[in-house]
This record gives structure tokens, C-alpha cells and sequence, in this order.
């Protein structure tokens, strides 16, 4: 039976004897409703360490007064039986009080990072992710973690977190899991009705368009949002929240679209906002003159 450990005080004993028989630890931390593309990285944790471990913590620190913290998914049973199927090891189902007992005021900011995409419409945000990372990394001492690209600032800020503060974590972000349509799987799909799902397909089409350009020679980002913008404003349901070419390391917007940039859009349909991006791989076209 897989072992659900609720509290600190248990799960340090667990990674304690891990880390005295000296087994590779590999962490997926989530918030429950586990889709494919949670699978995705537990898999690939179970390839790579001898012991899983998985974590279900809806963090309220990182959802904003309006949002959705009370209403998002939870299927803890479930998500269980999922991670039993694929061999994890050890699930951390923490409460809130047990993860954030009275007084607790540390607050963690990620600088420049924090207020681009996401963190322009969702202020604090990356402060409540950078915080309860942190506490997991220090609770659970992965020697690997595994984070998927679709939440692809979060990978970012993970990352500047862990080199910035010399934390003893490899970092290891894994391709979007996407439908057979190209929708990017989310907990938050859940909300979308039939006909939204149809809808949310413009986040994905646009992405597409951007990457068709940038591979024809347009590399203007100007020009390219202006399409992608297109393309997403046909969906009645749809508004926009951003669309951005940004360098992929810093996030700050770029002029001209270069190889290695992100793509980034966050849209909603109806009521759900959601996120998607590209990575763009130019593709180099070589010519040979003949003699």
C-alpha cells in the first residue's frame, strides 16, 4: 500500500533513513488532481532515483484573494491510486496548518522574476511558490525535481532560487503533455465545459502561428503577437491576459525572436485562465552555392 505520510515530524524520519542507506531521492511536488502530465514526471523520477516521492499541497500562499483556492480540484483518492499504479514511493499529504503552523512569516521573493507574465495579474503569487518549494526541497532533500514546462515561469523562479541560494537540487523540467488536439493538460481543464475545451484549442493555435512565423523568417515579435492575437480573438470565449516572446531566462520581452525564446500566454475561457508556451527551435536553412 502506498504510504501517505501527513506530518513534518513523520517525513523527516522517512528521508532520514533514505538518506542513511544512501538511496536517491526524486521529488514531484503538485497540488493534487494529477493528470498525465504529472504522470509524465513521476515516471521519469522512478527512472532516475531509487525512491519517489510525491507531494499534494494545495498551497493557499500562492493564490490571490479572488482565485481559486477553495474550488480547486481535489481528488486525493484518486491521485493515489494513479501514484500506487506508477510505483511512487512515499506521498507528503500535509495540511495546511501542519505546513503552516501559527507565526509562520517567512516570505520569499524572487525579484525581477516575480512581476512578468503571470506575476503582473497575479501579484504574490511566485512568493507563495518560492516559499513552500523552498520548505519542501529542505523537508524532503531531493537529489533530483521534476517540474513540467507548461508552468514555465515557476521553472524559472525554481531554478534562480536554487542556484541563487545554493540549494543542493538538480532541476529537471520535462516537455507539456498535451492532448491529441494540442490543449495543454491542467488540473484547471476541469472546469472548462465541452464547447470551452473547444475554445481553449485558440491557446495552442496561436502558439503554432507564432512558431510557423518565426521559422519563415518572421522574427519581429511585434508583427508575431499581433498575429497570435488574431488567431486567439477569433474564440468569442477567449481574453486575453498576455501574450509575450520573452528571453528564457530573464523573461524580459524581446524585440526580435531568436532560437531558445518563450512564447508565453496566459488566456480565459469563460473564467479559467490558462497558460501554455513554446520554446522556439528556429530552424537554420542551409544553402550550398554550386561551383
Amino acid at each position: 500500500m502506498l504510504p501517505v505520510i501527513t506530518s513534518i515530524q513523520a517525513l523527516k524520519q522517512h528521508i532520514r533513513a533514505l538518506k542513511e542507506s544512501r538511496a536517491t531521492i526524486g521529488f514531484v511536488p503538485t497540488m493534487g488532481a494529477l493528470h498525465e502530465g504529472h504522470i509524465s514526471l513521476v515516471r521519469q523520477a522512478k527512472k532516475e532515483n531509487d525512491t519517489v516521492v510525491v507531494s499534494i499541497f494545495v498551497n493557499p500562499l500562492q493564490f490571490g484573494k479572488n482565485e481559486d483556492f477553495s474550488r480547486y480540484p481535489r481528488t486525493f483518492g484518486n491521485d493515489c491510486n494513479l501514484l500506487s499504479q506508477e510505483g511512487a514511493d512515499i506521498v507528503f499529504n500535509p495540511s495546511v496548518t501542519e505546513m503552516y503552523q501559527d507565526g509562520f512569516c517567512t516570505v520569499v521573493i524572487p525579484g525581477s522574476l516575480e512581476d512578468k507574465l503571470c506575476g503582473k495579474s497575479r501579484p504574490g503569487h511566485f512568493r507563495g511558490v518560492a516559499v513552500v518549494v523552498l520548505k519542501l526541497f529542505n523537508l524532503i532533500q531531493p537529489d533530483i525535481a521534476y517540474f513540467g514546462q507548461k508552468d514555465f515561469q515557476q521553472t524559472v523562479v525554481i531554478k534562480r532560487i536554487v542556484s541563487d541560494l545554493h540549494v543542493g537540487v538538480t532541476i529537471r523540467v520535462l516537455p507539456t503533455i498535451r492532448d491529441r488536439h494540442g490543449l495543454a493538460l491542467s488540473s484547471r481543464n476541469a472546469y472548462l465545459g465541452e464547447t470551452e475545451k473547444t475554445d481553449a484549442l485558440c491557446l495552442y493555435a496561436a502558439l503554432t502561428r507564432a512558431k510557423t512565423l518565426a521559422n519563415t523568417g518572421t522574427t519581429d515579435t511585434g508583427e508575431i503577437l499581433r498575429e497570435m492575437e488574431k488567431t486567439i480573438t477569433r474564440c468569442t470565449s477567449a481574453t486575453i491576459d498576455y501574450i509575450a516572446i520573452v528571453n528564457a531566462e530573464t523573461l524580459e520581452a524581446v524585440p526580435k525572436a531568436q532560437n531558445g525564446d518563450v512564447v508565453a500566454l496566459a488566456v480565459r475561457i469563460g473564467k479559467t485562465r490558462l497558460i501554455d508556451n513554446i520554446i522556439l527551435i528556429l530552424m537554420v536553412v542551409l544553402s550550398c552555392l554550386g561551383a
